[in-house]
């Protein structure tokens, strides 16, 4: 191959994972805006005296936003693995946009009564379904788009623009609360701007998706494969790795979302801390912990993912109980900063690689699904009822209960690091056509 079609190559890679990745910062922005402004509109939905019970309330709303996600990974999986990568991603992103419009727009509790907490919870189940099948698809398409040497780097920026997503919406969150609006007003109305900028930035994101290019891997195996066959049958044929895919997850995805999405509540509700100083650690702490995915995909590259993985199973069942511990006695705003952010580097060791690891594990003709089926299966019912559950042993006294919780799941998934082999070795995507 000539110098000058190589570099061509190169650049479109490029250019495809960027826009891959822009799409998938702006789906996780809509998502997250939800738990970074539930503070505010918690009380426009739930009229509760009780402040804690009104975020449980926002928070089960949250947790079934989740139970929407494994539907999500089966309809854009399969149409991913069906009919492309890319015509997936751009209907994923028009749903997203769709649910933010609605809650954008949905009245008060005191204006429309029950209907307005029913409204929410159906912009929730659609936002739901939608990031549900954006995970397993673009972590596909990353991977797939990257050279085999930098598959670990590139996949990384899939929770690069995942968490970037959560820290533009802390980003609007500040710009509202220091610059903007007083602290009534974001409560009165201000709360709705957010999910009016997640409606703009999707149809960024919507242009940018139409002009992706497929991958070379669903193209050349749509010439050999029978697209009446059933998705799910496929899937089956592949049961360790589905199993495998839920093992892994279940320790991360709790982790994680108890660092990001319930970390800002905790710092108020439990820490006692303001809401602009949680906000401000977590933007901080989520801002250094995006930059800190490309370097621990990168190394995953050079040792292979499974060291990665250990380091975060045995480091989350020693560290969690401690951690959380401190950072609940903690009354200084920086010792909770570095508490949090040494938190969030053991997480690393999970979320930076478990996107090309999941996508290692399967054929081309059922990557999508196998990545996306089970992961949302399993953070449905571990990464999304993290808040409600942890506010529930905050509400029946017994918060620590929920750090043993976590601990407890973190050694499941530590069990599965340890027997489960390194997929940088084995990986299914070496058997995928490049070029």
């Amino acid at each position: 191959m000539s110098t000058v079609n190589k570099h061509k190559i190169s650049k479109r890679r490029l250019k495809a994972i960027f826009g891959g990745s822009i799409g998938n910062l702006v789906e996780w922005y809509d998502w997250y805006a939800y738990s970074a402004f539930a503070l505010y509109f918690s009380a426009a939905f739930f009229p509760e005296n009780n402040s804690t019970a009104q975020l449980l309330n926002t928070a089960a709303i949250f947790a079934v936003g989740f139970l929407m996600r494994p539907l999500g990974g089966y309809v854009f999986g399969t149409i991913a693995d069906k009919y492309g990568r890319k015509k997936s991603m751009t209907l994923s992103v028009l749903l997203m946009s769709f649910g933010s419009l609605l809650i954008a727009f949905t009245p008060t509790y005191h204006q429309i009564g029950l209907f307005a907490p029913a409204v929410l919870l159906i912009a929730r189940l659609l936002q739901g379904l939608s990031v549900g099948g954006e995970y397993g698809v673009s972590a596909t398409y990353l991977t797939e788009m990257a050279t085999p040497d930098r598959r670990g780097f590139y996949s990384s920026f899939q929770y690069v623009t995942l968490i970037g997503g959560q820290l533009i919406a802390l980003g609007v969150q500040l710009l509202l609360q220091r610059v903007l609006l007083s602290d009534a007003e974001i409560l009165a109305w201000g709360w709705r701007i957010p999910f009016v900028i997640g409606a703009v930035l999707a149809v960024v994101a919507l242009y940018l998706r139409r002009h992706l290019d497929e991958t070379r891997a669903f193209q050349l195996q749509q010439k050999q494969v029978n697209n009446s066959e059933s998705s799910i049958k496929l899937l089956l044929e592949h049961p360790k790795a589905v199993l495998t895919v839920v093992g892994l997850t279940l320790g991360g995805t709790l982790a994680f979302y108890t660092y990001s999405t319930y970390m800002q509540k905790f710092l108020v509700n439990t820490v006692h801390l303001s809401r602009e100083e949680s906000t401000l650690i977590s933007f901080l702490s989520l801002f250094i912990f995006a930059c800190l995915q490309p370097v621990f995909g990168l190394l995953s590259d050079r040792i292979g993912r499974k060291p990665l993985l250990l380091g975060f199973g045995i480091l989350g069942v020693l560290c969690t109980v401690p951690l959380l511990t401190l950072l609940q006695e903690t009354q200084d705003v920086w010792q909770a900063f570095w508490l949090l952010l040494t938190a969030l580097m053991i997480v690393s060791g999970y979320t930076s690689i478990n996107a090309v690891v999941k996508a290692e594990l399967f054929p081309a003709q059922v990557r999508a699904l196998g990545v996306g089926l089970p992961y949302a299966l399993t953070v449905a019912i571990f990464g999304g009822s993290a808040e409600y559950v942890a506010l529930w042993f905050k509400h029946i006294g017994h918060e620590s209960y929920y750090y043993w919780y976590i601990t407890a799941c973190i050694f499941c998934s530590l069990l599965v690091y340890t027997f489960m082999k390194d997929t940088k070795a084995t990986s299914k995507l070496n058997d995928d056509p490049h070029g």
